[in-house]
C-alpha cells in the first residue's frame, strides 16, 4: 500500500460508523471496570498515572491530525482494520488501549520512587523499558495494512524518543507528582485537548 493511497483510505473512512461493531461496548466497559476498581481501591496514583498517557496521547493524535491537514500526509495513519476511525492516525481500539496502558506500566514501579534498576532510577527505567516495548510492537503494526508509517524517516527509532518515551516516562514520574499537580497536568491537557478538537475538528473542519 503507498502513502498517498493510505491517507486517501484512512480519510474515507474517518468517523465513518459503517465499520462499527458491538465488541467496542463490552471493551469499554472493561475499561471502565478497571478504572472503577482502582478508585474502589483508593490507587489515586495508579489512575493519575493512567490518565497523564492519555492525555499526552490524544495530544499527539490531534498534533498528528493537524499535520496531515497541513502537509497532506500524517505521520502515522489508519487506513484499515478499525471499528470506528476517530482522528486519521487512531483508532477507538487504540485509543483505548492507551487509556490503561499507564495504570497497567505503573504496577511495575517499585514502591520507592528513588529505587534503582540496573543503576538507572526504577521510573525512568521501566518508563523507556516500555516505550521501547511499545516501539517493538509498532514495528509488527507497521508491516500490516491496519497502520502506517508515511514517511521513510519516520520508524521505530523516531517513535521512541519523540512519542512512547514522553508517554511513559512522563506517566511513570506523574505517578509521584503531588496530587494537585497531578490534577494540574491531567485538567490542564484535558481542556486544551478538547478546546483543539472543538476548534480545529468541530469549527474549522481541520481534522
Amino acid at each position: 500500500m503507498n502513502h498517498p493511497e493510505a491517507t486517501q483510505m484512512a480519510l474515507k473512512i474517518l468517523r465513518d460508523g459503517s465499520n462499527f461493531n458491538w465488541i467496542i461496548i463490552p471493551v469499554l466497559v472493561i475499561v471502565l471496570y478497571i478504572y472503577f476498581n482502582e478508585l474502589s481501591k483508593k490507587n489515586y496514583k495508579g489512575v493519575a498515572a493512567g490518565l497523564a498517557l492519555y492525555m499526552i496521547h490524544w495530544f499527539y493524535e490531534i498534533f498528528n491530525a493537524l499535520i496531515q491537514h497541513f502537509s497532506g500526509h500524517a505521520l502515522w495513519t489508519v487506513p484499515t482494520g478499525t471499528n470506528f476511525l476517530i482522528l486519521v492516525g487512531v483508532g477507538i481500539e487504540i485509543s483505548l488501549m492507551f487509556s490503561i496502558a499507564g495504570l497497567a506500566t505503573s504496577k511495575l514501579l517499585l514502591d520507592d520512587p528513588k529505587a534503582k534498576v540496573m543503576g538507572i532510577n526504577n521510573r525512568f527505567f521501566f518508563g523507556t523499558a516500555n516505550a521501547a516495548l511499545a516501539s517493538v510492537l509498532e514495528i509488527f503494526l507497521a508491516k500490516t495494512p491496519a497502520f502506517i508509517w508515511v514517511y521513510p524517516w519516520w520508524g521505530a527509532a523516531t517513535v521512541f524518543v519523540s512519542v512512547y518515551i514522553p508517554f511513559f516516562v512522563i506517566s511513570a514520574y506523574c505517578y509521584d507528582w503531588k496530587p494537585a499537580i497531578q490534577k494540574k497536568f491531567i485538567g490542564g491537557l484535558f481542556i486544551l485537548n478538547v478546546a483543539m478538537l472543538i476548534v480545529f475538528g468541530a469549527v474549522l473542519g481541520w481534522i
